[in-house]
């Protein structure tokens, strides 16, 4: 994946849009070799007659023509170069800047310099490298709600305040860990955690050294100490045997009074198509087992089907997730898990509830475990988990309360916390957004109006031709964020006319726009940075008016019948 742009760069130069041809052409040039380059050279040229200082006697308008002529000849020599292209179109302007490109070989393909591009992102990043690390953790609460279904009245008869169940915490479990970056092949993780389970508790730090031995695999060595389970040695590999399959071993040494506990876990897996996983895992220890799974995910569903034959446990499983094709990246669960200590079903459901959230609650029904409520919050790299012990019987009432209870509340919080919030953030992102952006706007805005300027003569004379045969004229154009039925109260509309550089782009009674972002045309800025932007045309062909609204990012094309405004009208 093409690496971010640093937080707080903005980047309005489309060099695309400013010529004003198609993106998606890099194709056909590459395949044909002549179709593009004739398309570029048609429109550098229009531009180059358009905005040569040569043509302007005044000092103020021939400066501001030698800024934009300088600005399209750039644009041409970039999207003119196979190379240059590819980067742009991979990474934008700011990718042309990386040095290291001058030792680049100039006949490499785009997948070539792609690959180029991310190595001199690496070798920045490695310099970067001590500054770094990778804090993950993890809060468990465990409640005991049981007495909420499970009690009798007459057990509160004689006990002040007895008519309320008893709610309490019966264990709780912290653990932390930050990666420490050695050198670009060494790292060092540290870790902890503290448990405590009925007023009985302990804890215990670990310290992991990292080694990436080859682009096939890594080692590392573990050292631990704590009460809970004695002094600890471990090494962990992993490697990858071929394209499609990987190995990891695990072997680990824990010292405690009762002597010296050996514990091995060795995995193999294997790609068995393009979304589908195959695991084999042996484990030999206190607790020897061996576990087979196979995992298939897709940008749809999850799916997994697993198996183990152990000591203590041996059991089948089967989980199957949807996932939805929304904004909020919603997911509903379910899973069922039968073995020797008994079946159990959980079904569930997980949302984005903010840029870094995620919210989820699952149902756990099962003999003779009875019904629990487990809810879980990611919070960027910490995770809060809060498992819920309803009852010990399988109550209708409990797995009613356990599937509505978290809904109802879900859907209140939604609606008096989540999204006031929200909103209140994407306005200030994008109120800051547009701080950090505004000296960029104003040098837009400044060279759209010199644009204008320039365009005047071009378009006086294109107004006699079309007329001359009753061609396409543009009345009024107007580029913003237009009111309408669905916008707030008092909101008012963000737009500038657009109409002379419309005009300007008329040719032979025609006028194409492609799908490049409409602020970079000649003569066009963004009037209202960050909210959605749409172009309003009012023209006349052959004598009749017509009429269209498009909408940013789609191409357009004019005149077209159905534009056209009916005299009842």
């Amino acid at each position: 994946m093409a690496p971010a742009l640093e937080d707080g760069e903005f980047d309005n130069d489309d060099y695309y849009s400013l010529l004003n041809v198609r993106r998606e052409v890099r194709h056909v040039w590459m395949l044909f070799g002549c179709a593009t380059q004739e398309e570029l050279k048609v429109s550098y040229r229009r531009l180059c007659m358009l905005y040569h200082p040569d043509k302007h006697r005044d000092p103020e308008l021939k400066r501001q023509a030698e800024q934009l002529f300088n600005l399209v000849h750039q644009a041409y020599e970039v999207l003119s170069d196979p190379q240059s292209r590819a980067i742009y179109d991979i990474y934008g302007k700011r990718g042309l800047d990386v040095e290291g490109w001058e030792v680049v070989e100039r006949k490499r393909s785009p997948v070539e310099i792609r690959e180029e591009f991310e190595r001199l992102q690496r070798e920045r990043e490695e310099r970067r490298l001590q500054q770094r690390t990778n804090p993950k953790g993890m809060i468990s609460v465990g409640v005991d709600a049981t007495d909420l279904f499970d009690h009798y009245e007459e057990d509160y008869e004689d006990v002040p305040g007895g008519g309320f169940p008893h709610v309490e915490i019966n264990k709780m479990h912290i653990s932390q860990s930050i990666e420490a970056p050695l050198t670009t092949s060494d790292t060092a993780v540290l870790s902890g955690s503290l448990s405590t389970h009925n007023g009985n508790g302990g804890g215990n730090i670990n310290v992991a050294l990292r080694r990436v031995t080859s682009a096939k695999g890594w080692g590392e060595v573990e050292f631990g100490a704590g009460d809970t389970h004695g002094p600890l040695l471990g090494m962990k590999i992993f490697r990858n045997l071929t394209a499609r399959c990987f190995v990891t071993a695990q072997c680990g040494l824990h010292f405690s009074s009762r002597g010296v506990r050996p514990g091995c876990t060795t995995m193999l897996a294997r790609h068995l198509d393009k979304n589908t996983m195959g695991y084999l895992q042996w484990r030999w220890g206190t607790q020897s087992s061996m576990n087979t799974s196979i995992v298939r995910d897709t940008k749809t569903s999850h799916f997994t089907l697993a198996m183990q034959l152990g000591i203590p446990h041996s059991f089948m499983m089967m989980s199957y997730q949807y996932k939805f094709q929304d904004d909020d990246q919603t997911k509903v669960k379910g899973s069922i898990k039968a073995g020797f200590f008994g079946t159990v079903v959980e079904y569930g459901a997980e949302r984005k509830i903010s840029r870094h959230s995620v919210l989820g609650a699952t149902v756990s029904v099962g003999v003779p475990q009875g019904v629990s409520l487990k809810i879980k919050l990611n919070r960027a790299s910490q995770t809060y988990f809060f498992p819920i012990h309803l009852t010990d019987q399988l109550l209708p009432s409990a797995v009613f309360y356990a599937t509505v209870g978290p809904l109802v509340f879900y859907l209140a919080i939604q609606r008096l916390v989540i999204r006031p919030y929200v909103r209140a953030q994407k306005e200030h992102d994008l109120e800051k957004h547009r701080e950090s952006s505004a000296s960029d706007i104003a040098r837009k805005r400044q060279e759209a109006e010199s644009a204008v300027l320039l365009m005047q003569e071009s378009v006086r004379r294109i107004i006699e031709t079309e007329e001359s045969k009753m061609g396409l004229i543009i009345l009024n154009a107007w580029y913003g964020k237009f009111v309408t039925d669905n916008s707030q109260k008092h909101e008012r509309a963000k737009v500038i006319d657009v109409t002379v550089p419309l005009q300007c782009l008329v040719k032979d009674s025609k006028l194409i726009l492609t799908e490049a972002t409409k602020s970079g045309l000649p003569g066009f800025y963004d009037p209202c940075v960050g909210e959605e932007k749409s172009l309003k045309v009012l023209y006349q062909f052959q004598g009749a008016m017509h009429q269209v609204l498009s909408p940013e990012g789609e191409a357009l094309r004019i005149p077209k019948q159905s534009h056209r405004i009916d005299a009842d009208t």
